[in-house]
């Protein structure tokens, strides 16, 4: 895997509350998904934020998604690609219903919206 300096992946930060909805997630999962998350940002970075199924599927304005299948887990993250060569990771959650849920796309717009607005990011593997 060739890593694509040109692109760097960002974490949203929430504007009013200064959470960081990714991170927390990723911090919150067994450490044994977090290594598999961890491979498929990578991933994603080096593919120019641009995965197809069964990696990646388009959600709606913009904003796409990272599908991770691991030991009968399908982890999500919804994020976008931006000018300045930017991939941001909006919201991610566990998915646990064939269809996605309708208020996990309403969550990232949310995030997708404050970012817009606000700009508030931390780049990945900098977030200590």
């Amino acid at each position: 895997m060739n890593y694509n300096e040109e692109y760097k992946v960002y974490y949203y930060r929430n504007s009013h509350t200064k959470r960081v909805p990714v991170l927390e997630y990723i911090q919150a999962v067994p450490t044994k998904d977090r290594g598999k998350i961890a491979a498929y940002i990578t991933f994603l970075r080096d593919q120019s934020g641009r995965l197809d199924e069964p990696y990646g599927r388009y959600i709606r304005s913009g904003i796409r998604e990272l599908r991770i299948e691991f030991a009968n887990n399908r982890h999500r993250i919804f994020y976008i690609t931006i000018q300045g060569k930017k991939i941001i990771l909006l919201h991610a959650f566990l998915k646990k219903t064939p269809k996605t849920p309708k208020q996990e796309i309403i969550r990232a717009l949310n995030n997708f919206e404050d970012y817009k607005i606000n700009k508030n990011l931390i780049e990945y593997g900098k977030e200590t």
